[in-house]
C-alpha cells in the first residue's frame, strides 16, 4: 500500500496563511492534498509507483486530466491521474461526490422547471459553492430530463378514457436564428377511475386539423380506443379531427368561449340581457327545457343582435351536448376551464424565458411541467365519482335495446 507523502509543507503553509480571501488558502491546501491522495491511489491501482519497474504492475499511467470539484468552500481545481485500463472515479470518495453532483444537477433542473431564471440559479451557485453556472451549462444539465419526458409522452394509455379536454397555446421559439410563434397542443383526460391525467402533448408550426389529428392518432397508437366526450373551443380543425379520429364521441363546445363569441356579436348595451339568456340555457335541467329557453331568446336577439341570433341557432346543439350527462358532471364538463388552469401553469413557467431557445427546450421544460401536474393528479383525490356515469351508460344501453326491440316488434 502506497503511503501519502506530503512533501509540500512550505507551499501548503504559504497557501493557507498568505493567500488572499477567507477560503482561497483552504482551497489550495485541499487541492494539494487531493492531488497527492490521487497520486497515491493511482500507485495502488497500478501496483507500482510512477516509472517503477515491477513484476507486480497491473496497469500504467496515461498522463493527467484537469478536473474541477465543487465543494462547500468553492470550486477546487485538481489534476486527475489517468490510467490505461482503470478509472480513479469508481468507488470511494468520488462515488460519493458523483452522487452529490447528480443531486446538484437534479436540483438545478428542478429549479428550471419551477421557473427560476438562469441568472438566479447562477447567484445561488455563487453563494453556496463559489462557482458560476452559464446558460449553456444549465441547458446541458436540463438535458438529463429528456429521457423522463420522452417516456412520459410515449407511455401506454388506458383503452377507455370517458372524457377528453383539448386546447393549444402559442409560444415564441427560436428556430434557425428566427423567432417564430408555434402551437403547443395539450390533451388531458378523466379516466375510468375518475382521475385526471395528461394524455398527450406536441409542438407544431400551426394549429390545424392535420396537427390535431396527429396528436389524437398518437394517443390511439398508445392504446386509447374509446372516448365518449371531447370538450374544446370551436377551432374548426380541432372539431374536424375529433370527428375523424374519435368516431362516435360527442363534442361539447366550451360555453365560456361561446359566451365571448356571443358578446362579440352583440352591441355592448345588450350584454346583460344576453348573459342572462345564455345562463338560463346553460343551467337548463334537460335538452327540452334548454331548447325552449333558446326559442324564447331568439325573438330578442333577432331584433337587437341578429349576428348573435344566427350564432346561437347554429351552435345550440354543440353548447348543450353536456345536458345528456348526469347533473354531477355538467358544471365541470361544460367548459374547458380545467385545461385552461393547466395552461396558466405552463404560462407561469414560460414567462421568465419569453423565448424558448429551441423546440427541444419546449418539450423538455413544459413536458416536465405537465409531468409534475400529472403526478399530483395521480396522487390526489378523484376528480369525479364515476358511479353515476356508469349507471347513466347502463340506462342508455337498456333504453336503446328497448327501443330497438319495439321497432322490431312493430
Amino acid at each position: 500500500m502506497a503511503q501519502y507523502n506530503f512533501t509540500l509543507e512550505e507551499e501548503l503553509v504559504k497557501a493557507l496563511f498568505m493567500s488572499g480571501g477567507e477560503t482561497e488558502g483552504l482551497k489550495e491546501v485541499l487541492g494539494c492534498m487531493l492531488d497527492q491522495l490521487l497520486d497515491a491511489r493511482a500507485d495502488d491501482m497500478c501496483g507500482a509507483s510512477r516509472y517503477e519497474q515491477s513484476e507486480d504492475r497491473i496497469d500504467y499511467r496515461n498522463g493527467y486530466r484537469d478536473r474541477s470539484l465543487v465543494t462547500r468552500i468553492g470550486k477546487i481545481e485538481i489534476q486527475m491521474p489517468r490510467l490505461r485500463g482503470q478509472s480513479l472515479l469508481t468507488g470511494g470518495l468520488f462515488e460519493s461526490y458523483r452522487r452529490s453532483e447528480q443531486a446538484l444537477m437534479a436540483g438545478i433542473a428542478e429549479m428550471v422547471v419551477k421557473g427560476v431564471s438562469t441568472r438566479k440559479i447562477n447567484d445561488i451557485a455563487q453563494t453556496l459553492f463559489g462557482a458560476s453556472i452559464s446558460k449553456s451549462q444549465v441547458s446541458r444539465i436540463c438535458q438529463m430530463l429528456d429521457p423522463m419526458v420522452e417516456a412520459f409522452r410515449k407511455r401506454p394509455l388506458d383503452e377507455w378514457i370517458p372524457f377528453v379536454i383539448v386546447d393549444a397555446m402559442y409560444l415564441k421559439v427560436r428556430d434557425d436564428n428566427r423567432v417564430l410563434s408555434k402551437a403547443f397542443y395539450i390533451a388531458i383526460g378523466i379516466n375510468t377511475q375518475g382521475k385526471r391525467e395528461v394524455l398527450g402533448f406536441m409542438l407544431a408550426d400551426t394549429e390545424n386539423k392535420e396537427q390535431y389529428a396527429e396528436l389524437f392518432k398518437s394517443m390511439k397508437k398508445r392504446g386509447l380506443s374509446r372516448v365518449d366526450y371531447v370538450v374544446s373551443d370551436a377551432h374548426t380543425g380541432l372539431v374536424e379531427a375529433v370527428k375523424e379520429v374519435f368516431v362516435g364521441a360527442s363534442w361539447q363546445r366550451c360555453q365560456t368561449h361561446f359566451s365571448r363569441n356571443m358578446l362579440d356579436a352583440t352591441p355592448k348595451k345588450f350584454w346583460p340581457e344576453v348573459k342572462a339568456m345564455l345562463q338560463e340555457i346553460y343551467t337548463a335541467k334537460d335538452l327540452k327545457t334548454a331548447r325552449a329557453r333558446k326559442d324564447e331568446s331568439m325573438e330578442f336577439l333577432l331584433l337587437n343582435a341578429p349576428k348573435a341570433a344566427s350564432l346561437l341557432d347554429e351552435a345550440f346543439d354543440d353548447i348543450v351536448a353536456v345536458l345528456s350527462l348526469p347533473m354531477a358532471y355538467r358544471k365541470t364538463l361544460r367548459t374547458s376551464n380545467s385545461i385552461e388552469r393547466l395552461i396558466q401553469e405552463a404560462r407561469r413557467r414560460e414567462r421568465p424565458l419569453r423565448i424558448f431557445p429551441s423546440e427541444g427546450s419546449v418539450l423538455r421544460i413544459l413536458g416536465m411541467v405537465l409531468y409534475d401536474e400529472h403526478e399530483k393528479w395521480a396522487a390526489g383525490k378523484r376528480y369525479f365519482e364515476m358511479t353515476a356515469y356508469y349507471d347513466h351508460i347502463s340506462s342508455c344501453i337498456l333504453d336503446s335495446a328497448a327501443e330497438t326491440h319495439g321497432k322490431d316488434a312493430a
